[in-house]
């Protein structure tokens, strides 16, 4: 299984971030994941994958050529793809991906979920996708999301596209399940 992580460039000042890349890798390592993410060597992005690098872990990173300076291209991973631009990055992730994990992260993070979010919702695939929510770090996502389904602007069936937790356990029974339904 390849399991993508959207996550920030920047690091976290929260600790059970740092906690849960640990936990992550780990798992990861344990079920022969592979991780395919944006390409960073900084931040949460660059902790997952140097964590994981340096278990034997197979990391696939996808970077756009603007960002090999600014997010510092990740030197050791078992691939780097360098695309044109952020959409290249996203369709390439995708096409590598069997799940979507989303760590803390900020607008790049963002715009990452609520574009594979989209594609599931157009009916463009099925693939799970599954918010990570660290030290209730999503909650006021979360709680836009409902108000949004709520008010009549998201429907309930589209609002379930995103399965939501706090436990890595329950997301990865979930991702299990996704990745053997058709």
């Amino acid at each position: 299984m390849k399991i993508c992580i959207f996550c920030g460039a920047n690091a976290s000042n929260d600790p059970e971030v740092d906690r849960q890349v640990k936990i992550i890798t780990d798992e990861f390592y344990r079920h022969g994941v592979e991780m395919v993410y944006g390409g960073a060597g900084i931040g949460i992005m660059g902790a997952l994958a140097t964590a994981l690098m340096l278990k034997g872990g197979k990391v696939t990173g996808v970077i756009p050529q603007q960002l090999m300076k600014k997010e510092i291209a990740h030197g050791g991973l078992t691939e780097l793809h360098v695309v044109k631009d952020m959409h290249d990055r996203k369709k390439m992730m995708y096409d590598l991906s069997d799940a979507f994990l989303i760590f803390p992260g900020g607008m790049g993070t963002m715009d990452e979920l609520f574009e594979i979010l989209t594609w599931k919702q157009l009916g463009i695939h099925s693939k799970p996708i599954a918010l990570f929510n660290i030290n209730n770090y999503y909650d006021h996502l979360l709680n836009f999301l409902n108000n949004a389904t709520d008010k009549g602007l998201i429907k309930p069936v589209d609002r379930k596209l995103l399965f939501d937790s706090d436990s890595w356990n329950d997301i990865w029974d979930y991702f299990k399940a996704g990745k053997a339904s058709p």
